[in-house]
């Protein structure tokens, strides 16, 4: 999970992307991040769900962010075919972890069902985050990502470098980028380390011109949609929950930061998120 995004420099949806059409996309849009299991949707998740369906969003990826939400995230999947998980410990909840929860997160793993390892990686704009000890749980859940050859799922704000040293270190398969706000340098090195790299509700701030930028121009080949819900809303929903039904638009912007055909835009990132996980390869048009 990650803060929510700060007051839209675009208030006009139609100056950030064009307007949904109501009708279902022809093609699968797979959200290759979303926290389904939080708290935010625990009155009206199965609606959240159904109207995220009606936009076209065919799999959703669901990360965990500790061992306590690892059976909430399992029973989504277990529940919902189109559902798939990842269990992880994120950066931002390693001071709640237990020293018995990597290997409650190893035991898991083994037992199958996970597609990836994440949500993991380190953060470095909360001003309280305990580095050596974030440093400590991303180097274990990367060894345990090599030790079961699954992709992972990284969360690398104001980090980016940071995550890359270690992707380096340790040479997982690869995996995705969530919510990547980097250089083009920092881009290319995750690129080159076989990621994917997430780009969602950011995307879609007129004042977000980097970020832009970068979706704009980055080989199409290497990116995938996501959207972070409840967090990281979009322009339109500044200051609002952010849910998976936002997909549909989110991938309008970036086809028209691109000047791409939208449907050719969904399916070249769904071609991309089943390669960067292969767990989610039986999701197709």
């Amino acid at each position: 999970m990650r803060p929510r995004a700060s007051t839209p420099s675009c208030p006009s949806a139609s100056r950030c992307g064009p307007v949904s059409k109501a009708r279902a996309a022809p093609l699968v849009l797979i959200d290759t991040h979303c926290h389904l299991d939080a708290a935010e949707f625990d009155g009206d998740r199965a609606a959240v769900l159904d109207e995220a369906r009606r936009a076209g969003v065919g799999a959703f990826l669901v990360p965990a962010v500790g061992a306590a939400n690892f059976d909430a995230v399992a029973a989504l999947s277990a529940d919902n075919p189109d559902c798939r998980h990842a269990f992880g410990i994120h950066p931002m909840y390693v001071r709640q972890a237990q020293a018995t929860d990597l290997e409650s997160l190893r035991q898991r793993l083994a037992a199958g069902g996970a597609v990836a390892v994440g949500e993991i990686g380190l953060d470095g704009f909360v001003p309280d985050g305990d580095m050596p000890l974030q440093l400590h749980y991303f180097e274990a859940q990367l060894r345990l990502a090599r030790d079961f050859d699954l992709p992972v799922v990284l969360h690398i704000r104001r980090a980016q470098d940071a995550v890359l040293k270690q992707l380096r270190r340790f040479r997982p398969r690869g995996g995705i980028a969530h919510a990547f706000n980097g250089s083009r340098q920092q881009a290319e090195a995750f690129i080159s380390l076989g990621f994917h790299l997430g780009f969602g509700g950011a995307m879609t701030y007129t004042g977000s011109t980097r970020i832009r930028e970068l979706a704009a121009s980055l080989p199409i080949e290497h990116l995938v949609l996501e959207t972070d819900a409840p967090d990281i809303p979009p322009a339109w929903g500044a200051g609002k929950r952010n849910t998976p039904a936002n997909l549909r638009r989110f991938a309008e912007v970036l086809a028209a930061l691109r000047g791409m055909e939208v449907e050719a835009l969904i399916a070249a990132t769904g071609r991309n998120a089943r390669s960067a996980i292969p767990g989610l390869a039986e999701f197709r048009v």
